[in-house]
């Protein structure tokens, strides 16, 4: 299947195609079109399964095809984490770039002026963190009277982070009438309680989270202090031998960072991320698959572009927050029957990612000697 035949309309096919992406993934296959025929969708989904440009992509499609602008939000997309509104956001970008569809995102822990600013410019879809959205909104900053489309995602990680009074105390200030897409990769019975309150006949989606990783991998583990890691990465690179090297960051800027650290240190490497433009990433991919350059940091996001069947190494420089993510990200080596290797980086920080993903693949990761 492509995303063609999810019935996606050609500014926002334009857009994915810059991207580089050809096929949908299952939760995009199962939730894009149903969301455009306007139901309420009940979603099971962790981070990393593509669930995101699930929800935005309708959302930009319903309101660029809308005759007429509403003069106020028409669509807000609450979510945990400031880290996850940005990553919204950023998807948002990519895929509403042809359509004209204004968006923005506000979230607590930084001066709220600019964020009024662009809200008195004027918005079509709002990414949210909770906390910030009811203080604009009591400080009378902030009208949701205009919503038509409401996503409420990651709900059992709002859970989690003690949120869920601040939703019950929103969801009263909501239009009745909107359709709602509820996304969560657990359902505990208050999630549960919440998805019979606001879910009106919902159409059920889910994938199956990946929880075996692929036999033929080998996966080393090395504890080291969060600063340690550039020079360890260094080290393990000049003593390896492997022609192509795949290395995951949390963050893009990190991913530039690591970059100017290797090539300092004479090992040609570049960067793939969402700031960078199509042409260059596509540049990147190009001199990763002929040899030109030996390591590609990259997101997780903009790694999806990156398709190698003789992958020999991966590395992951940061721990993923979702387990499934690094399933994902070390399934990319040890494919069509050839051995892989992926190494992993965990601080002190990170020790409780690395105790979820050990749970979820039911494996001890080898600690490397």
């Amino acid at each position: 299947m492509t995303f063609q035949d999810l019935k996606i309309v050609e500014p926002i096919l334009q857009a994915v195609s810059e991207k580089g992406y050809t096929e949908p993934t299952p939760i995009q296959e199962k939730a894009i079109p149903v969301a455009l025929q306007g139901r309420d969708i009940l979603g099971c989904a962790q981070t990393g399964t593509g669930k995101t440009a699930a929800f935005a992509i309708p959302l930009i499609q319903h309101i660029s095809q809308t005759s007429q602008k509403s003069r106020g939000i028409s669509a807000l997309i609450l979510t945990p984490t400031r880290e996850l509104a940005l990553q919204i956001e950023e998807c948002l970008t990519d895929y509403a770039r042809h359509t004209g569809v204004r968006h923005g995102v506000i979230f607590g822990g930084v001066g709220q002026q600019p964020q009024v600013d662009m809200l008195r410019r004027g918005i079509d879809i709002l990414v949210a963190t909770p906390g910030r959205l009811l203080d604009l909104k009591a400080q009378g900053l902030l009208r949701l009277d205009s919503i038509r489309y409401f996503v409420l995602d990651e709900a059992d990680r709002m859970l989690d982070m003690g949120f869920i009074h601040d939703i019950k105390k929103l969801l009263p200030m909501l239009p009745k009438q909107k359709q709602t897409m509820l996304f969560s990769a657990t359902m505990p019975q208050e999630i549960q309680e919440i998805t019979r309150k606001i879910l009106h006949n919902p159409a059920r989606v889910e994938v199956t989270p990946v929880s075996s990783t692929v036999d033929t991998i080998d996966q080393r583990l090395y504890f080291v202090e969060k600063q340690e890691k550039t020079a360890l990465l260094i080290s393990l690179l000049h003593e390896r031998d492997e022609r192509s090297v795949l290395v995951f960051s949390r963050t893009k800027h990190r991913a530039d960072n690591i970059v100017r650290k290797l090539v300092k240190a004479g090992i040609k490497s570049q960067a793939i991320h969402g700031n960078k433009s199509q042409s260059v990433r596509q540049s990147a991919l190009g001199n990763f698959k002929t040899g030109k350059t030996r390591v590609m940091v990259a997101t997780d996001i903009a790694a999806r572009g990156i398709d190698i069947n003789e992958l020999p190494l991966v590395i992951n420089y940061d721990i993923p927050d979702v387990p499934e993510t690094y399933v994902h990200r070390i399934g990319r080596t040890g494919r069509a029957g050839n051995e892989g290797l992926a190494l992993s980086f965990c601080c002190d920080d990170e020790r409780k990612q690395l105790k979820d993903i050990q749970k979820l693949t039911g494996k001890r990761i080898r600690v490397a000697q």
